[in-house]
């Protein structure tokens, strides 16, 4: 995780004992603090906030004997609004004591994965309910070292209620595959290929992003990170306190998905805009809304 303290304005944090300084300081003057019982030992969360819903979060155990062991840090982008209504499932990582989220969501056809980021609110929840635990929805939001801001696509009225139209369809469609409609799954096989076609041909004369207006995808190994392209809808600038870095936090649709991303300023390849597209690999995280 120490990759992404770049993306909330640590980029010249390089080498363990810089790391070690920021950790220090997390606790330290830490900014909100949250404990769960867990039996003999309680599980601790300091977090400290470096700008507006930019952070990062400590965790660890504390024993009886009142002395804290940390176990790992996240940072992290509290995100806004809601992403997914979409049925959420819950899993614990094998490694430690954290946790990641799976949303089934119809709008991109994949899983998306994402690092839960309100661990202490989870755990108390699984406490008090049990396996009636029930989730609302779910706030995503990404965090992204670098970037490039490609100019949008340009459509009139007409154009825009059709793919509009086309995204619902799509999404029913999927929805209906999944409960095993079998014509529901020849449908979209045909959309496929039809798509290939058209795009293949357009190729030849036209760049990609002139024709792809937006994507998410899984990237590398990393089960919570995806390569993203979504229109900025919208923008504003923030300044890490400690240490003065500038950082864009910009609201994103992508395939009909709403989420906020931060990158740091001189990460970004040219000048964003609302309207104009963001490119890069963001690592995903997000908040259930119970």
């Amino acid at each position: 995780m120490h990759q992404y303290l770049k993306s909330i304005g640590f980029g010249l944090v390089k080498g363990k004992k810089a790391q070690k300084e920021v950790i220090r300081d997390t606790r330290d003057s830490f900014t909100q603090y949250d404990l769960v019982s867990q039996g003999e030992e309680d599980f601790c969360e300091y977090r400290k906030e470096y700008a507006p819903g930019i952070g990062i979060s400590l965790y660890g155990t504390l024993e009886k004997d009142e002395i804290f062991s940390p176990d790992y840090y996240c940072p992290y982008l509290i995100g806004t609004g809601v992403t997914s209504y979409a049925d959420i499932f819950v899993e614990q990582r094998i490694d430690k004591d954290s946790y990641v989220g799976i949303c089934e969501e119809p709008k991109v056809g994949i899983n998306l994965i994402f690092t839960l980021q309100n661990i202490m609110e989870y755990k108390k929840e699984v406490q008090r309910k049990g396996a009636s635990i029930r989730y609302k929805s779910v706030t995503l939001s990404g965090l992204g070292n670098k970037g490039t801001i490609l100019l949008p696509i340009k459509k009139n009225e007409e154009q825009q209620k059709k793919q509009q139209e086309d995204v619902h369809n799509r999404m029913m469609l999927m929805s209906a595959a999944k409960n095993g409609d079998p014509q529901a799954m020849e449908s979209l096989t045909l959309e496929d290929i039809d798509t290939y076609s058209k795009v293949s041909r357009r190729l030849a004369s036209e760049d990609v992003f002139s024709i792809v207006e937006s994507y998410l995808m899984p990237y590398g190994v990393e089960c919570d990170c995806y390569s993203v392209l979504g229109e900025i809808l919208e923008l504003y600038e923030v300044e890490n306190e400690l240490t003065t870095e500038s950082l864009y936090i910009m609201k994103l649709e992508v395939n009909g998905l709403q989420f906020d991303v931060c990158v740091p300023a001189a990460g970004l390849t040219g000048e964003p805009k609302e309207g104009r597209r963001f490119k890069g690999v963001v690592w995903m995280q997000g908040r259930i809304n119970f």
